[in-house]
């Protein structure tokens, strides 16, 4: 099925990097071009920066987001004053990210822009709603796994994970990790009625009883050590707002209250843990729930990394979908 048609039963996509240069924005402008001919409104915003020519981080080119006539767009005052396009302006934000307000606007006609979006994952919860209010129906954000990022990124009901060479020059090793990654995104998600107000939260550890929580007065799970004892004083589910790391679960799985421990992150993109250490905790009886899961409809490599390593794409391609339940594209060799 081409990946384009995967996305008919949904009204929003993220776009997922699991590392720089994986191929995020080839993926979104591989789906842009195949969107434009189609009926839906089609709008698209990023977390953080994304569309320029050189990665500030890496200096290395990257190529830019086309956006068509008619397509929205979400980005701030500064890169949009730097697009190459005509737009309507629909919309200027009252809050400012580093790169002033954020600018809503519809294409005119067809050309590139740089998108800066919201930085939080409340921020980017009104400005979906605002797009869906301006009347586009599908809506594209984004994203990468990052520990820094406070937005979620899985706030769309559909993702891509983009995965390739810049994560990994090696096979086997790349396999492994993007198998890993897969196995996050199937990771149960945690019912509550209190969902919304616990989204909120950017950071801090939360004692969940039934449908209320009470903040446990722990700022980031990397302060664990020094709070070890008040960590089960509220029963024995707990809400982590910021990232999982090694430690914190290293720390539940020596505790003697581990076999009766729910540990709920708000989504997949903030447990940073390795597999062996998510084993142990496993193994000790702890368990692992997300706030926020959607449905992960594909997986798009790159095979060629910039620093000009390269992988046989068929040979990743059916390595795999051996190991991984959803199609996998890459989408230069089409």
């Amino acid at each position: 099925m081409p990946l384009v048609a995967q996305l008919q039963p949904y009204k929003s996509l993220s776009i997922i990097g699991m590392e720089k240069n994986t191929g995020k924005t080839t993926c979104c402008n591989y789906l842009l071009n195949q969107l434009k001919g189609e009926n839906r409104k089609v709008a698209v915003t990023s977390i953080g920066i994304d569309g320029e020519q050189t990665d500030l981080v890496t200096f290395t080119q990257k190529p830019e987001i086309e956006i068509f006539e008619g397509m929205g767009f979400v980005t701030s005052e500064y890169f949009y004053h730097k697009k190459k396009l005509t737009a309507e302006i629909i919309e200027v934000s009252q809050r400012s990210t580093s790169h002033g307000r954020l600018v809503f606007a519809k294409a005119i006609t067809s050309g590139k822009v740089i998108l800066s979006g919201p930085n939080t994952t409340v921020w980017l919860k009104q400005v979906m709603e605002q797009l869906y209010n301006a009347g586009f129906d599908f809506l594209i954000t984004d994203g990468a796994l990052s520990r820094k990022s406070l937005a979620s990124p899985t706030l769309s009901e559909s993702l891509i994970l983009t995965t390739g060479a810049a994560l990994t020059p090696i096979l086997p090793e790349l396999v492994r990790k993007t198998k890993f990654a897969y196995q996050l995104t199937q990771t149960e998600q945690f019912k509550t009625d209190i969902k919304e107000t616990l989204e909120n939260f950017e950071s801090g550890i939360y004692a969940l009883n039934k449908d209320e929580f009470i903040d446990l007065q722990i700022s980031s799970s990397l302060l664990l050590d020094s709070y070890k004892n008040e960590l089960f004083a509220y029963g024995n589910t707990l809400y982590v707002a910021g990232i999982i790391t090694n430690s914190l679960l290293n720390a539940l799985r020596i505790h003697k209250e581990v076999k009766n421990t729910t540990l709920v992150a708000k989504d997949f993109t903030k447990i940073f843990v390795d597999k062996d250490v998510l084993s142990h905790y496993f193994r000790a009886g702890g368990k692992l729930k997300v706030l926020n899961k959607n449905r992960l409809i594909a997986i798009c490599v790159n095979p060629v990394s910039s620093q000009g390593y390269k992988i046989d794409s068929q040979k990743l391609i059916e390595a795999l979908e051996k190991e991984v339940n959803v199609p996998v594209y890459d989408l230069m060799s089409r």
